[in-house]
Parts: C-alpha cells; structure tokens; sequence
C-alpha cells in the first residue's frame, strides 16, 4: 500500500476529521486527567508488551473499560497514544498508525455515547444489576459495530476488496472476541468504582493475558503450518520451472469459486491450501518428464499420473489440511468417471477436488508451458464450458465465470520466454497429464 489512493488518504483524512470534532468538548467535561493518563498509559504499554511477545489482537478491555467510566470525549482519548506508538509492518507506517488511531478513537467515543445516553455510568457506580449488563452490552455492540464499519471502508478504498465483500464476515466475526473484551472491561470500571479502587480493576487483565498468550500459541502454530506449505510448493516450483507460480494462482482461483460459492471463511481458506499444493506430489516425478519438450510416451504420461497419489501420501499426515487432502488425490478425476487415479464419476468425487480441478485447469490455459502458448481467458473460459459437466462440474465453471467477471484476472506467464519459437504442440491429452 505505498502508493496510497487518493480517495483512502481522505477517507483517512476525515477520520481525522471526525476524531477532533468527538474531542472538541473536551474541557467541558471535567474527566479526572489521572484516570485518563493511567488508561491510556495501560493501553499503550500493553500493546508495546503484546507487540515484542507476538501476541495476536488488542487490548480492548481497557478501552471499553474507559467507554464506562469516562465522558466520551475523554474515553476517544484514551486509545490514541499506545496506536500511534504502535508497531506497523506495512508502509505507510505514519498513515497506518493515524488511520488505527482514529479508527479506535471514533469506535470508543461511539460506545462511550450510547453507554452514557443508557445511563450506564450510573449504574456502574451504584453498582445496578442486571441494568449495568444492558447498558454495557448496547455500548460493546456499538462499538463492535463502528469499528467493523470503519475497518471495512478502509479495505474497500485503500485494498481495493470488492465492496460486497469489504464488510462482509466483519461484525459477525469480531463480535464474540469483543464481546468477552467487552465483559472484562465492565469488571474493570465496576472494581474500579469500588472502595478497592483501580488496583483491583488491573487484576482483571492478568486472565485475559493468559487468554492472549494461549492465542498467541494458536497463532505460531498457524504461521508454522503456512511456512510447511510454503517450502512444499517452493519445492515444487524449483523442480518445476516451467509452472512457477502456478499452484499460488491455482490456491486463488480456488478460493474465489469457494467465495462465489458462499462458503465460510475457513472452508476457504483450505480450499486456498488444497490449490497450492495440488501439485505437490509433482515432487515424486522425475524431473526429465516435467521438464520434456516433445509428447510424453504413454509410459511416461502413467508415471506422470501417479503425483496425486504422491501428493496424496506427502499430506496425509497434515491434520489441519482437512479436505484439501481429498483435493490434492482427486483434483484429476473428471464428472465422466474418466479421470485419475480412481476413475470416481460425479458426486463420488470430493467437492473440494472439483473446486481445484477447474481453478487448476483455467491457470494451466492462460499460463505458457513448454507444449503450448497461453490461450486469453475468454478462450479458456469457452474451453471450460464447453467440457462441463463431461469433465468439470458446471457449478465451479459458472462460480469462477462470476468471479472473474467481477474481478478480474491477471495471470502470469510462467514459462521462459526468451524462445518465442520453440514448438508447442496442442495436445489436450498432454495438457490433462501435465497439470
């Protein structure tokens, strides 16, 4: 994101705006400057701490615990020192930490708003249950709400997400976290207003540290798996050069039709990995067929098509993969039963291979190879639909023609072009056995 889009610096720009218009009736309030300092000094240091020990999200607690205790203005200020101190590590670091700042600013303000407008302060100084509960969880729903609308609005105009996605998932995802943020924040401020006084509000932090560490733990397991795959598909493209990228572009087609096809979030994101490491069998192939120029003989086209089956044996042990397994063995079978290595015919072949299978075929004709030119996407897209429901299932083609449509597609060329005139012989069969 270094060169920034016009219209994201100023929607950053009245964030900006809008943050200094929440903290202009700031002096009327009268909020004891102590509470403010040790807040925001709390949230500060806890993202420094989380940021040098890895741990994954923020601290919330303490911003809803100012949302109850603090006037609005006051409780805007409290987030602003530790985000705009806070580790980045995409550039523009500056505009990044201001956009994080204003975004939490105006989400705490907005809380603060609707918990005072309940009377909630009220009752968290009597203390007033149940009242305190109904007033505390109007105000996290706000504020999980202006900072999932804000968040999105940033991913539309400065990530260029696709604006019927750019919400999408956001509320429904972070409102569970927020929401046990939310409750620790209100034990805060209750303590907080208690003869025990903050010191005993602070003691509400120590399990949610733990809450973060085990998190955290949960998060390296996922980085480590990532970096498995990465290496495996490294592999591959090294032994194979001429299809270098390839299974990077298979694992995003495929999750576009898993998108189209309005599967979940984490549906998608195995069907990203059954993509990527479709070919990973590829390893067990001699590297002279991958690489051979003329047709493959049929003895070498079998050996070719036995990378499934090796692919299949390299994953099966990887629990987290889950279905992109089952991807990884059969993303070669076709509807018709004519495919490999099992010859299984329509529904007995594994939705997520049929997903694959259709995202690894239209990369595989709009990249070059050593056998062929690259064909243009409505060439490959024709090709696809002309073999639906023989070889793939028309509801992956019609899922990635609407996502493509929509999207767009911008594939590579992976082949070494400095011989425009080698022979490239259009042979379908070879192609099926090459992919």
């Amino acid at each position: 994101m270094e060169a920034v889009p016009a219209r994201a610096r100023a929607y950053v720009a009245g964030l900006v705006v809008a943050t200094l218009c929440c903290l202009l009736p700031l002096p009327e309030t009268h909020a004891p400057c102590w509470a403010v300092v040790l807040l925001a000094a709390l949230y500060a240091g806890g993202e420094q701490a989380a940021a040098r020990r890895r741990f994954a999200g923020t601290f919330y607690p303490v911003l809803l615990a100012g949302a109850f205790l603090l006037p609005p203005p006051a409780a805007a200020l409290v987030p602003l020192p530790g985000a705009l101190l806070s580790r980045v590590e995409q550039r523009p670091y500056a505009l990044r930490r201001i956009r994080r700042a204003a975004q939490l600013a105006l989400a705490v303000w907005v809380a603060g708003r609707v918990h005072e407008a309940l009377g909630g302060r009220e009752a968290v100084l009597t203390p007033d249950f149940p009242y305190v509960l109904v007033a505390a969880g109007a105000a996290v729903l706000a504020f999980c709400l202006a900072l999932t609308a804000l968040e999105g609005g940033i991913l539309a105009l400065a990530e260029r997400v696709p604006v019927r996605r750019a919400w999408r998932g956001l509320f429904v995802r972070s409102l569970a976290p927020v929401a046990v943020h939310g409750l620790a924040g209100l034990m805060m401020a209750v303590l907080w207003r208690s003869p025990y006084g903050p010191v005993a509000a602070l003691l509400v932090l120590l399990p949610m540290c733990v809450s973060w560490w085990v998190f955290a733990q949960s998060h390296r397991e996922r980085a480590a798996h990532r970096a498995t795959i990465r290496a495996l598909v490294q592999a591959v493209d090294i032994k194979d050069g001429y299809t270098r990228g390839h299974s990077e572009r298979v694992g995003q087609a495929s999750m576009m039709i898993a998108r189209e096809l309005g599967m979940d979030d984490a549906r998608v994101e195995v069907l990203r990995f059954a993509g990527i490491l479709h070919d990973v069998g590829k390893l067990g192939v001699p590297t002279r067929l991958l690489r051979k120029d003329g047709p493959l003989t049929p003895e070498e086209r079998r050996v070719i098509e036995l990378h499934p089956e090796y692919g299949h044996e390299m994953v099966r042990g990887i629990g987290f993969l889950g279905e992109a397994r089952a991807a990884v063995l059969h993303h070669h079978e076709r509807l018709d039963g004519s495919g490999y290595p099992y010859g299984l015919m329509g529904s007995q072949i594994p939705e997520s291979a049929r997903v694959v299978a259709v995202a690894d075929a239209f990369d595989a004709m709009t990249s070059t190879r050593s056998y062929r030119r690259a064909r243009p996407v409505p060439a490959a897209l024709e090709e696809l639909g002309r073999c639906a429901g023989a070889q793939f299932d028309p509801r992956m083609v019609a899922a990635l023609v609407r996502a493509l449509a929509r999207e767009g597609w911008h594939p590579a060329v992976t082949a070494d072009e400095e011989h425009p005139g080698a022979p490239a012989p259009p042979t379908t069969d070879r192609e099926g056995a090459r992919r």
